[in-house]
C-alpha cells in the first residue's frame, strides 16, 4: 500500500475562529491521490473499493524547550497544545476520513469467530519492547521488521508477533512527559512511542509480516488511559473531556471531604474511611467488588482526589476519579451522555487497524468497563457487567468490520468468558488453565488442571477460542477469580477432600507459593496478591528443586529444556491459539532484585521477570536493552544458534507445531478430559475437523510412567500411531482403552484411524495383544 496520502498537520485539521468555536477544516477525498498511489488492484480492478488509509494528526510536541506560557487552564495556548495531543481529537479525524466508504461494509463483524482467528494466525510471538534487545541504533519495531527473524519464525512455525503496547503512554505535567507507570498500558496518544521507533518502521514491520505470511497484532486499552492532554482537559472540564472518565466534579464546599495531595504529585488515593465519607454525601458508588494491586498507603481503594485545578473560567476544580488499576490509569467512562470514551477507543483501534496496518488488537482491561451502584452495603457492580459484555461487542464488531480479530486478556470467571465469546472478542487468553498446568508441574499430579478443563467443558467454553500461553510480562497469576469470586460457595473436589471454591483457591495458592517462592526458590517473588514474578525456566527450576541458579549445571539446563518443551506441548497440542516469548525461546531466567530496585521499590515484582534478551543474536555481550531493560541470563542462547542444533528448544518446539499444523490440532474441538492410570498423567481427547480422534498424553511426573488411556470415544479396534514418529502404539480394546509408557516429563500426540468396518470386530479381539510402548515419544523422537 502506498504511503503517499497528503499528512495533515494540526493546523490542517482544525482551526478556531475569533469566538473560540471549533472550524472544521475540509478533509479530502478518499480517492485522491497521484498516479504513485494508485495499487496494482486499483489499476485492473478499478472498481473495486480502495482500501483506506486514514491518518491522524501528527502530534505537536516541544521537545526540551518549554514554551514561555503557564500550564493554566487560563492559558488558550496550553489549552490548544493539550487537544493537539489529545487521543480524543485525533479519533475524531479519523472518523471523518472512515464515514462513508464502501470498505467499511465489506466483512461480517456480529458474531465473535474464532476459527477465522485461528486461520489468521494460530501461532504467536509475544514481544515486550523494553526487554527487546536489538542491533546498535536499531529501533524495537525496525528490528521486529527484519526479514531474517521472519525467516527464523517460519521455520519454527510463527505466524503473528503480538508487539506490545508502543504508542506514547505516561502522563504530562504542565508541558512535560512523564513516564509510564505500568509498562505503557496507560496510553496516551496515538502516536508511536519515538523509544520504539516510527510509524514508518511500524507499516514496514506490517508489510515484512505479510511478506512471511505472517500479520502483527497490536494492542489497544479500553478500560483505562494514562494522565495525558485528555486527563488534563477533563481535569479543566474542557468540552466533553470530563465526559471520558469516571470522575466527580466534588464543590469545594465538600473539599474537607478529600484528602491533602502531597507536595509533587497529582493526585491521593482515597482510604476506606473517604471512600464510605464520599459514598455517602452521594459522589461515588463507593466500595468495588475487589482492589486490584491492593498494597497499604498506596492502593487502599479504586478511587483518587486531584489536586486543586484551575479551569479555562478561572475557577478551581478538585475531582474524584475511578481507577481499577494504578492511580496513573483513569477509567474510562463508556455510558457518559457526551459518548466520549467509546469515541476515543474505536480511534484508536481504527488507527491501528487501518491506518498502520495491523491484522489484530489485544483488548486490555475489557472487562471494566461498566460500574454501577451496589444494592445497600453491598460493593458497587464492577465485573461481569452487561455494559462490558455492550462495549466489548462494539469493539469486536468495529474490529471485524475492517476485517481483524481481537482477543482478551482478562482474568475472569470461566462463565464470564463463555459470556464474552458470545458477544465480544473473537478469543480470550486462558486464565482457566494456566495456573492449573504450573501446579500440575509443581506436584506432579494432573487432578486439578483435569477439574479445570472438564469445567471449562461444561460450562460451554470453545478450547479453540482461548489463547493458550507460556509466559508473558505479566507474573504467573494464580487469583482463580472462577473459585474464589462467583463459585466460592461451591463445592469442589481435589485431593481426596471436599473443598468450597474459595478453600480449593487458596490450596492452589499456598501450594504455588511454597512450590515456587521462598525457599524453594528464592529468586521468584510474590506479587501482590494477583501471583508471582517469574519466568517459564524459573517456575520449571523451582519444580527441579534448583534453589542457586548461579550453579546451574548443564545436564540441569537439559532438563529445564525438556519440562520446557513439555509445557509448550500442553499449550500447543489442544485447540486454540499458541504463544510463547522471547523469554521462552531463549529460556530466560529472572533478574536479580538489586538489578531492578528501583522499579520494585513500591512493589511491583515483576519486572524481574521482565529481563532483556537478544533473540537473533543482534548485539552480543549487551548488558542492557536500548530501552535500559538489565540483560536476563539465558540458558537456550538466540534463535539463529538454536536453528543450527537439531537438539536445541527451538528445533525441537519446530517439530511439536509442525504435527500441531499437519494435522489440524489448532481448530480441532476438545470432548474429553478423561481419568488417567497415574496421577502425573493428562490425556486430552480431540475431534479433527475431519472426524477422526487425536489424544494429546502428556506426563507431568518425575517418574517413567506406564499406564492405560481410556476414553468412550475411543472405538474398538481403532488403530493408535505417534504422530512425531508415525510408530504403531497399538490397538484400542474392547474397553476403549490401550496402554503407553512415557518417559519422566515428556509428551506425545496420538492419532486414532478407525478400523475398516468389517474388521472391526477382529480387530477390537486382537486390541489387547497389539500393544506396544513409547520409550521415548515427543519432539526428541527420531523421525520427529
Amino acid at each position: 500500500m502506498s504511503d503517499s496520502l497528503p499528512r495533515k498537520s494540526s493546523s490542517d485539521i482544525r482551526s478556531t475562529s475569533g469566538n473560540g468555536q471549533e472550524v472544521e477544516a475540509p478533509e479530502p477525498a478518499a480517492d485522491q491521490g497521484s498516479v504513485a498511489d494508485i495499487t496494482y488492484d486499483e489499476a485492473f480492478y478499478p472498481a473495486r473499493p480502495r482500501a483506506l488509509r486514514p491518518r491522524a494528526r501528527r502530534n505537536q510536541q516541544y521537545g526540551n524547550a518549554k514554551p514561555p506560557f503557564e500550564p493554566d487552564g487560563r492559558n488558550k495556548a496550553y489549552v490548544e497544545w493539550l487537544r493537539n495531543q489529545s487521543m480524543l481529537g485525533d479519533a475524531k479525524t479519523l472518523g471523518r476520513q472512515l464515514s462513508g466508504q464502501a470498505s467499511m461494509w465489506q466483512n461480517p463483524y456480529a458474531h465473535p469467530n474464532p476459527r477465522a482467528a485461528l486461520e489468521t494466525a494460530s501461532v504467536w510471538f509475544t514481544a515486550y519492547p523494553l526487554s527487546f534487545i536489538t542491533r546498535s541504533g536499531q529501533s524495537f519495531l525496525a528490528a521486529l521488521g527484519d526479514s531474517e527473524m521472519w525467516k527464523a519464525f517460519q521455520e519454527i512455525g510463527i505466524h503473528a508477533i503480538h508487539t506490545g503496547p508502543v504508542k506514547r503512554a505516561g502522563g504530562l505535567t504542565g508541558w512535560e512527559s512523564t513516564p509510564s507507570v505500568d509498562g505503557h498500558f496507560d496510553r496516551i496518544s496515538m502516536a508511536i512511542d519515538p523509544l520504539f521507533g516510527t510509524e514508518d518502521e511500524f507499516r514496514s514491520m506490517c508489510a515484512v509480516a505479510k511478506d512471511h505470511d505472517g500479520t502483527i497484532i497490536d494492542d489497544i486499552i479500553p478500560g483505562h488511559t494514562g494522565k495525558g492532554a485528555d486527563f488534563r482537559l477533563a481535569e479543566m472540564n474542557y468540552r466533553d473531556y470530563p465526559g471520558l472518565y469516571h470522575m466527580i466534579d466534588i464543590p469545594e464546599s465538600d473539599w474537607h471531604l478529600l484528602p491533602d495531595v502531597p507536595d509533587g504529585e497529582d493526585s491521593v488515593n482515597i482510604d476506606a474511611a473517604g471512600e464510605r465519607a464520599l459514598q455517602d454525601a452521594g459522589y461515588i458508588i463507593g466500595q468495588l467488588q475487589r482492589v486490584i494491586f491492593y498494597e497499604p498507603m498506596v492502593k487502599e481503594t479504586n478511587w483518587s482526589a486531584t489536586r486543586p485545578v484551575m479551569d479555562p473560567t478561572g475557577q478551581l476544580r478538585r475531582w474524584v476519579y475511578l481507577h481499577y488499576f494504578k492511580a496513573g490509569q483513569p477509567s474510562l467512562n463508556w455510558l457518559d451522555p457526551t459518548f466520549s470514551g467509546m469515541r476515543l477507543v474505536m480511534g484508536d483501534a481504527l488507527h491501528s487497524l487501518v491506518d498502520l496496518g495491523t491484522g489484530a488488537l489485544r483488548l486490555d482491561a475489557n472487562g471494566f468497563l461498566g460500574v454501577e451502584k451496589g444494592a445497600e452495603e453491598m460493593a458497587g457492580w464492577s465485573e461481569g457487567h452487561p455494559l462490558s459484555e455492550v462495549a466489548n461487542q462494539l469493539i469486536g464488531s468495529m474490529v471485524r468490520k475492517v476485517g481483524g480479530f481481537t482477543f482478551q486478556e482478562l482474568n475472569l470467571t470461566i462463565d464470564d468468558i463463555k459470556d464474552t465469546s458470545e458477544v465480544g472478542p473473537d478469543l480470550s487468553y486462558d486464565f482457566v488453565t494456566r495456573p492449573a498446568y504450573h501446579h500440575a508441574l509443581v506436584t506432579g499430579d494432573t487432578e486439578f488442571l483435569r477439574l479445570t478443563l472438564r469445567l471449562a467443558m461444561d460450562i460451554g467454553v470453545d478450547q479453540a477460542s482461548l489463547v493458550h500461553a507460556l509466559q508473558n510480562h505479566d507474573e504467573l497469576t494464580y487469583e482463580l477469580v472462577h473459585f474464589a469470586t462467583r463459585h466460592k460457595d461451591d463445592v469442589f473436589e481435589l485431593g481426596g477432600e471436599q473443598l468450597t471454591g474459595a478453600e480449593l483457591a487458596e490450596s492452589v495458592q499456598e501450594t504455588l507459593r511454597k512450590g515456587i517462592t521462598g525457599e524453594a526458590a528464592p529468586y521468584n517473588l510474590v506479587f501482590t496478591t494477583n501471583g508471582i514474578a517469574c519466568t517459564t525456566a524459573s517456575v520449571i527450576t523451582a519444580a527441579l528443586g534448583i534453589t542457586d541458579l548461579d550453579a546451574i549445571t548443564e545436564d540441569e539446563i537439559e532438563q529445564v529444556r525438556d519440562v520446557h518443551l513439555l509445557l509448550a506441548m500442553y499449550n500447543a497440542l489442544q485447540p486454540g491459539v499458541f504463544a510463547l516469548s522471547g523469554w521462552d525461546l531463549c529460556g530466560i531466567l529472572p533478574l536479580e532484585r538489586a538489578q531492578v530496585d528501583t522499579l520494585i521499590a513500591r512493589g511491583d515484582t515483576r519486572w524481574i521477570n521482565r529481563g532483556a534478551h537478544d533473540l537473533m543474536g543482534a548485539n552480543p555481550g549487551s548488558k542492557v536493552s536500548a530501552s535500559g531493560m538489565p540483560s536476563a541470563r539465558s540458558l537456550y542462547g538466540n534463535l539463529p544458534d538454536q536453528l543450527a542444533d537439531e537438539n536445541s528448544f527451538a528445533r525441537q518446539l519446530a517439530r511439536v507445531l509442525a504435527v500441531r499444523e499437519a494435522h489440524g490440532i489448532a481448530a480441532s474441538v476438545l470432548i474429553d478430559v478423561p481419568d488417567v492410570s497415574h496421577r502425573g498423567l493428562l490425556v486430552m481427547v480431540h475431534q479433527r475437523e475431519s472426524g477422526e480422534i487425536q489424544l494429546t498424553v502428556l506426563n507431568f511426573s518425575s517418574q517413567d510412567v506406564t499406564g492405560s488411556v481410556n476414553s468412550v470415544h475411543l472405538e474398538c479396534g481403532a488403530l493408535v500411531t505417534d504422530a512425531f514418529t508415525g510408530e504403531e502404539i497399538g490397538a484400542v480394546d474392547d474397553l476403549h482403552s490401550f496402554f503407553i509408557s512415557l518417559p519422566a516429563y515428556r509428551g506425545t500426540a496420538l492419532l486414532v484411524t478407525p478400523p475398516p468396518a468389517d474388521d472391526a470386530d477382529e480387530q477390537a479381539a486382537q486390541g489387547e495383544g497389539r500393544t506396544r510402548q513409547i520409550e521415548k515419544s515427543g519432539p526428541e523422537s527420531d523421525g520427529a
